[in-house]
């Protein structure tokens, strides 16, 4: 999650590639002639992927607490739900302003949060797993 501060979400050039606009974590650019016309800040996505990233961290040294681990793991999927959700709209928005008949093109950092995600949905789940494991170990003493 903390790469996607660095990489680009969501561009796009309209057809005679005079125009440009391209999303990050940080802001919304529309460029017209090489020239800036539109910058709007959206640092909403960096600020939910860093605090993912955060309680992805803090989660992992949370093992002997695996009730305490799979909140923070659901915690951190509506986080990660949440940034993508944000990118969403961004480029929604984004879509509106330059020839909304040709869709712009989503890069590594939209990928990387849904990859996130997933992995995070794996990890509840074996998380999940191993308590059912540990619970059944305790009922046979």
């Amino acid at each position: 999650m903390i790469s996607v501060l660095f990489l680009p979400l969501w561009d796009k050039t309209s057809a005679d590639g005079s125009e440009f606009i391209s999303l990050t974590a940080i802001e919304m650019v529309y460029l017209e002639q090489g020239e800036v016309v539109t910058q709007q800040p959206t640092y909403y996505i960096g600020m939910l992927a860093g605090l993912a990233a955060i309680v992805a961290l803090f989660s992992i040294f949370q093992f002997k607490n695996r009730l305490r681990q799979m909140q923070l793991g659901a915690l951190n999927s509506l986080l990660m739900g949440g940034s993508l959700g944000l990118t969403y709209y961004y480029t929604t928005k984004a879509n509106a302003l330059l020839e909304p008949s040709i869709q712009g093109n989503f890069l590594a950092g939209f990928y990387v949060i849904a990859a996130g995600l997933f992995f995070n949905l794996l990890a509840n789940r074996f998380i999940r797993k191993d308590e059912k494991l540990v619970r059944s170990a305790d009922r046979i003493r």
